[in-house]
């Protein structure tokens, strides 16, 4: 995985609450066990029509927005637990979805994919929404150390909690086995000294 510091980015607003995990990535996609490709098809059935036109009044069809930040409404990621939705929010370019609230089976499938779930109260939620909206030029800030985001440029921000395990993944840019990696010496120290 990237290692994930602190990014400032552009962002999509998605005012939609409860968007589950089949309308992210919707099940007809799954038949593939390789991350490639899920980007594509992302949101699929909101981009485009039956006819595969794109439909244009979908945030992220709109070229007003850009960036690798997602600021969706409450409760994403609910429904089933397919990886498969990390992975496609993944290769579409996200590095950030920021909600009010997140499923736990997606949040752990997203941290576990570099994808920060990244939990605001619903006031702090409303205000980057409206300001990304407003203002499609808005830059936000995720740093990530210091558990900070913020609307670059102005005094306003949230902190926000992570899991401290998972933070030190992302900012190393280690999986589970990568963390393991990094831990030989003392494992082989401490298996040393039982013997």
């Amino acid at each position: 995985m990237e290692k994930f510091t602190k990014i400032i980015s552009k962002a999509i607003p998605l005012a939609i609450e409860n968007i589950d995990t089949d309308q992210i990535i919707p099940a007809r996609f799954l038949k593939a066990t390789d991350k490639k490709g899920f980007g594509d098809n992302v949101f699929r059935d909101w981009r485009f029509d039956k006819n595969g036109n794109t439909i244009s009044d979908f945030s992220l069809n709109n070229p007003s927005y850009s960036g690798s930040i997602l600021i969706a409404g409450d409760n994403f990621g609910c429904g089933s637990s397919r990886e498969h939705a990390a992975w496609a929010l993944v290769g579409y370019g996200f590095k950030v979805i920021v909600s009010s609230f997140f499923a736990d089976i997606f949040k752990g499938n997203a941290l576990n994919n570099g994808l920060l779930p990244l939990q605001v109260s619903p006031s702090f939620l409303a205000i980057l929404m409206k300001t990304v909206q407003e203002n499609p030029d808005t830059n936000i800030e995720v740093d990530l150390e210091n558990q900070i985001i913020s609307l670059s440029d102005t005094n306003k921000y949230e902190t926000f909690d992570i899991d401290p395990y998972k933070k030190t993944c992302m900012i190393n840019g280690y999986d589970d086995i990568d963390y393991l990696l990094s831990k030989k010496e003392m494992i082989e120290t401490f298996e040393s000294q039982r013997k």
